[in-house]
């Protein structure tokens, strides 16, 4: 297995934002390996195993549902504590993941290598976010998917959790627009149940796919 990659150095609001996501992972308790997110499910069923990228992969979640179908996946994530987390349970799956320890707001992945691209709760300032999705889009290889989710707009006032600031949620209509080059399949609001929290609202997600052609 591939050690993480070391990150450039940060300027020090990217340093702070990085250890505040270090003590939510260090706060969370020990995942035991699981499935993905059931939205990355439904696309990959439709797909063979070839080249994935996950951006923002945090602990692995979706890298290591994807390389135990047989899939050559990179995981990217700028949290130390969330890739050490995430190569101890890749070790006890024995799955082979390369996990890049990186700010995706520096991270450039190399263009036409992937099949899929995963883009899943990662919630920046439009211009960082733009240029994130911009560099997955050219990431994909001729006829590979891009999927992107994240909490959607409406789910600050009628949904459950996620970002405060509506400037960093998302609508399918602004992610659709930022995914230029891409044809669009789907682009719309879709519904996650709270399992921790049945009482709970159910999260209301922005669900985008693009196809390169």
């Amino acid at each position: 297995m591939r050690q993480a990659e070391i990150a450039p150095s940060q300027p020090p609001a990217a340093s702070a934002e990085r250890e505040a996501w270090n003590e939510r992972h260090r706060a969370s308790p020990e995942l035991l390996a699981e499935d993905a997110n059931e939205f990355v499910m439904a696309v990959v069923a439709e797909s063979r195993p070839g080249r994935a990228l996950d951006l923002g992969c945090g602990r692995g979640r979706n890298a290591l549902w994807l390389a135990r179908l047989g899939w050559h996946v990179v995981g990217v994530d700028f949290s130390e504590v969330a890739l050490e987390r995430a190569r101890h349970l890749a070790e006890g799956a024995d799955v082979q993941v390369r996990w890049v320890h990186a700010d995706l707001r520096d991270y450039v992945p190399p263009s036409g290598l992937f099949d899929l691209v995963l883009v899943l709760y990662v919630h920046l300032p439009p211009a960082e976010r733009r240029l994130v999705l911009g560099r997955g889009v050219r990431a994909l290889a001729p006829g590979g998917r891009m999927l992107v989710i994240g909490h959607d707009l409406s789910n600050l006032s009628a949904g459950y959790g996620g970002p405060q600031k509506p400037e960093l949620l998302y609508t399918p209509e602004t992610i659709a627009g930022e995914l230029a080059g891409l044809t669009v399949e789907r682009a719309e609001r879709v519904t996650r149940r709270i399992v921790e929290e049945p009482d709970a609202n159910d999260a209301i997600d922005t669900l985008v796919i693009g196809r390169r052609p």
